[in-house]
């Protein structure tokens, strides 16, 4: 990978993605020309890594000078509140996901920064989008706050190329798991739990139902694959709302059962609450040719590679 000089800037760099990207984006780029931002404290495995900055995303005028100050030329902007969480304050989710959005692709028109990423959600799909392999062109009709903010996100980040030429790319990202940072309040969060309570308990009483399928994706993946799209080639990248981008598929009971191979006596029940409308809405699998076709695309884990990593890094 060819990697230019850049001066890049992680909005949301303490969240479950922005930790991991953050880290890999360091090694890549250097550790002083990746400047980690959030309202919260450091996170304690970004600590002594590299530069750390308080920043609110919601005020324009701090953000344009921290911008201008560091001569920031990229900027990835993480923050968002998700699906669960977004439903239990629907107006807040609003705001935050759209105007964070917004004030980052004003300042990248005025300051001409390179580019800039944004990630979008399975979430933009709803119950009229086909459930198997949802294509990249199809009916978009979401139900979720959260899946309506990231819908207008994405026709947002393709106005400002169109109009503008701002660079800015995007994925659709499925459920994400990690062990390296904490659940952020979506409705895939039960596939990072589900691990953490086998280890610790042996039991874990699941929030969806046991044949609830929704495509999945094992966290060095996702962070390779946004890397990825932004070091493809401009002339690459021919969608610019956002790429479709899939790993797997599976249901809590088959996660249960590749846990099972490493511990027998995992036992797991199911719960359905809120959270089951909100799968129920959602795609059961993906079709991401498109992303395949225009940078390569392709994912390194499936269901029991990930199992097997999730819980050897989790008992470490």
């Amino acid at each position: 990978m060819n990697i230019v000089k850049e001066k890049i800037l992680v909005i949301g760099a303490c969240g479950q993605i922005g930790v991991e990207l953050t880290t890999e984006l360091r090694r890549l780029f250097g550790s002083n020309n990746v400047i980690a931002s959030d309202l919260r404290d450091e996170h304690e495995l970004l600590k002594g890594t590299g530069p750390y900055v308080s920043c609110d995303v919601m005020n324009k005028e701090m953000l344009h000078v921290l911008i201008i100050r560091h001569n920031i030329t990229q900027v990835y902007l993480l923050a968002a509140i998700l699906s669960a969480t977004g439903e239990k304050n629907p107006g807040l989710a609003w705001h935050i996901n759209m105007q964070s959005l917004l004030n980052v692709l004003e300042i990248a028109k005025e300051e001409k920064l390179t580019k800039i990423y944004w990630p979008s959600s399975i979430a933009v799909f709803g119950p009229t989008s086909p459930r198997e392999h949802t294509p990249q062109h199809t009916i978009i009709e979401p139900t979720t706050v959260y899946g309506i903010s990231k819908y207008a996100g994405e026709r947002w980040c393709e106005y400002y190329f169109t109009h503008y030429g701002v660079d800015v790319r995007s994925l659709r990202y499925p459920g994400l798991i990690s062990y390296k940072s904490a659940p952020g309040g979506g409705t895939t969060d039960y596939a990072i739990e589900i691990y953490i309570q086998a280890l610790r308990d042996k039991d874990y009483q699941c929030f969806l139902s046991e044949e609830t399928y929704l495509p999945m994706m094992y966290m060095p993946d996702a962070i390779r694959a946004t890397i990825e799209l932004m070091e493809a080639p401009k002339e690459k990248i021919t969608v610019r709302s956002s790429y479709n981008l899939s790993a797997m598929s599976f249901s809590p009971k088959e996660i249960g059962q590749s846990i099972a191979k490493h511990i027998p006596e995992f036992h797991l029940t199911y719960k359905p609450d809120f959270r089951q409308q909100i799968a129920n809405s959602w795609p059961m699998s993906i079709d991401d040719s498109t992303a395949q076709a225009d940078w390569n695309w392709k994912p390194h884990f499936d269901l029991d590679m990930m199992t097997e990593d999730m819980l050897h890094n989790l008992k470490a």
